[in-house]
């Protein structure tokens, strides 16, 4: 591994994703992007005893999904890099502890994923391991209750608010295995932009997914037209045009090519989706079925996924703290057989 500038790491042996496993939620599965899930629930719960229980199951039934996939068996995955919304990442640890390899549980909240996939790429570049198992989880009714309000609460949300995505999406990434490639990533800072409102994530977050995106381009000294496609996490459409407001306030423009993750996985039509996805499950399943099966079809060459979170917990906002983001960006590129 090298670096390149003040926050990019740039992998060498350019790690390979071997494989990926999605399954969503309802709400999520009658989206737009529900036919590239690979499994899509037609309830959300509860199948166990809780909502936490059931977004362990997810966990598990994601990581089991992406190794039958592969044919990797457990005993092959030298790392297991993940996390989630719920205290003490148990959706994470509790959902994984059947399986054999060393963990490492992340929280950046929804930027967890792209964390994640940069610790991956840097066990595989420094040569501590083969097969690392990456992903995040997130369900609706876990984080309501976390974050906010529990659902049976039943409490009115403003236009600004955004869904919880219910899902989880894992990658397993590896030294061979594919033509997409994991190149890149840029380790995000903490910006707060002094939001206190838990209804106003996307404001909140834009502010950090400009920070990382220029801090990205300035360390490689690349173009936002270098790139096919720039995927924030889940910004929502309110957090989208505040960025687009920032790029151009930069005198950037980066036009069709920036979307988010959280406006592609639901219908703007939905009931009560209002400004969009967001949860650590927004970016992973978003990234490992759509945008990555757009590299494996050769339709794009080079990405940026910029996963955003929001910091904030429910003793901070109700202390009145306000809700300092950060954004971790990593890009994927297609190699051809001969690279």
């Amino acid at each position: 591994m090298s670096k390149l500038g003040k926050q990019t790491w740039w992998f060498q042996s350019e790690p390979r994703v071997v494989t990926t496993g999605t399954i969503a939620g309802r709400i999520e599965s009658e989206g737009p992007l529900g036919s590239w899930f690979d499994i899509r629930l037609d309830k959300d719960g509860m199948q166990s005893h809780s909502w936490e229980q059931d977004e362990q199951a997810l966990f598990n039934q994601t990581a089991i999904l992406t190794l039958q996939k592969s044919g990797i068996s457990p005993r092959q995955v030298d790392l297991l890099i993940g996390g989630d919304l719920n205290a003490q990442l148990s959706g994470f640890y509790f959902g994984l502890r059947d399986l054999p390899s060393p963990s490492l549980g992340i929280y950046s909240a929804c930027s967890s994923s792209t964390e994640a996939l940069a610790l991956a790429g840097l066990a595989l570049d420094g040569g501590v391991a083969q097969y690392v198992l990456t992903g995040t989880s997130s369900h609706n009714s876990t984080a309501e209750r976390q974050f906010r309000y529990p659902t049976e609460y039943g409490v009115q949300r403003p236009p600004t608010a955004q869904r919880t995505v219910t899902g989880a999406g894992m990658a397993l990434l590896g030294k061979t295995g594919s033509e997409i490639a994991l190149t890149a990533a840029t380790i995000g800072r903490v910006v707060d932009y002094g939001i206190t409102s838990p209804w106003e994530f996307g404001a909140a977050m834009a502010p950090a997914a400009e920070d990382t995106i220029i801090a990205h381009l300035q360390d490689t000294g690349r173009n936002l037209e270098d790139y096919d496609c720039i995927a924030t996490g889940d910004l929502g459409h309110i957090g989208h045009k505040i960025l687009r407001d920032l790029l151009h306030n930069r005198g950037l423009d980066p036009g069709h090519r920036l979307t988010d993750c959280g406006i592609l996985i639901y219908r703007p039509d939905q009931p009560e989706v209002f400004s969009g996805g967001s949860g650590a499950a927004c970016s992973s399943l978003v990234t490992f079925s759509y945008l990555l099966h757009q590299l494996q079809f050769g339709r794009w060459r080079r990405i940026l996924v910029a996963a955003t979170g929001a910091l904030l917990s429910t003793v901070a906002a109700q202390q009145g703290e306000t809700i300092p983001s950060i954004c971790h960006a990593v890009t994927f590129e297609r190699k051809d057989a001969s690279s």
